[in-house]
């Protein structure tokens, strides 16, 4: 089995390296799956343009997504990072696991958010028309739905790359639960 190392700043191209003292001044540290993918010239750029680009929705349903998307996935690394970042958001621990199971019973509109997410990553993008009616009849546009697409994969992105690169995880770890389905 392949084993990948987290590349130091020293180890990383000049660009890579100005990308790294960003993230140290925003964000404190650089994350180890950020650092992994400088192992690429272009590979951090690209995926922080696609990250940090505009959308129609709030930091709490991208967390709302993240969240039910990486458990589908079973990334241990995303659990453990959106599960650090959901708390900074105002979600407390119950709130946590219950999006991790494509659900928020605490708010209806979240509740069809987190329900699509699990849905479409489940079904591989076939998501349940009852699941799209839901997530229209609560409020969401077509505008929504093209960003939470985009959210989807921007997490299904990192989930399959900490699941093939197994790099350590530098977060408060947080195991997958067993999968509920809606």
């Amino acid at each position: 089995m392949s084993t990948f190392n987290v590349p130091t700043k020293d180890q990383v191209s000049e660009n890579n390296q100005a990308i790294f003292n960003q993230l140290e001044k925003g964000l404190g540290f650089v994350p180890n799956l950020y650092a992994t993918l400088a192992h690429s010239d272009n590979a951090l750029s690209n995926f922080l343009t696609f990250a940090n680009s505009k959308t129609s929705l709030s930091n709490k349903e991208k967390e709302a997504i993240n969240l039910a998307v990486s458990e589908v996935n079973r990334c241990v690394y995303c659990l453990s990072a959106h599960t650090a970042i959901s708390k900074m958001n105002g979600f407390n621990d119950s709130e946590i696991l219950e999006l991790r199971t494509g659900k928020a019973d605490f708010n209806s509109k979240l509740n069809a958010l987190a329900r699509l997410a699990q849905n479409v990553a489940i079904n591989r993008g076939k998501v349940d028309n009852d699941v799209l009616d839901n997530f229209f009849n609560e409020g969401y546009t077509k505008e929504n739905l093209a960003d939470a697409i985009n959210v989807i994969g921007e997490i299904t992105i990192t989930n399959y790359f900490h699941n093939t690169t197994k790099i350590p995880v530098d977060f408060p770890v947080t195991q997958p639960l067993e999968l509920q389905t809606v």
